[in-house]
């Protein structure tokens, strides 16, 4: 019985030493997963709750909008948009031709 409590004793601190340490590291290296310039490629713009288990997410991707359905089983995209398409078709035809040249 004796070397049961010892060993426990011994045992316990290091496991906790263990998962403390895990956890640390984990934090340290999700740190340096960061993009270049500190600035993440896939922001998350919205989110809405429809039904248990059921969201729709709006997901900004590389200047992107995208919209995403997230259910327990995975992830559909639903649809896309470009923001800045809606200008690129506004300006008049003889400014485009400057900016392809």
């Amino acid at each position: 019985m004796l070397w049961y409590i010892l060993k426990l004793l011994l045992l316990l601190p290091l496991l906790a030493g263990l998962v403390w340490g895990s956890l640390w590291l984990t934090r340290k290296m999700q740190a340096r997963m960061v993009a270049p310039g500190g600035e993440k490629a896939a922001r998350l713009v919205e989110t809405t709750f429809l039904a248990p288990g059921i969201r729709l997410a709006v997901i900004e991707f590389r200047g992107r909008e995208i919209l995403v359905g997230a259910t327990k089983q995975g992830l559909v995209r639903l649809a896309e948009n470009d923001p800045y398409a809606a200008r690129r078709q506004v300006m008049p035809a003889d400014t485009r031709e400057w900016e392809m040249s």
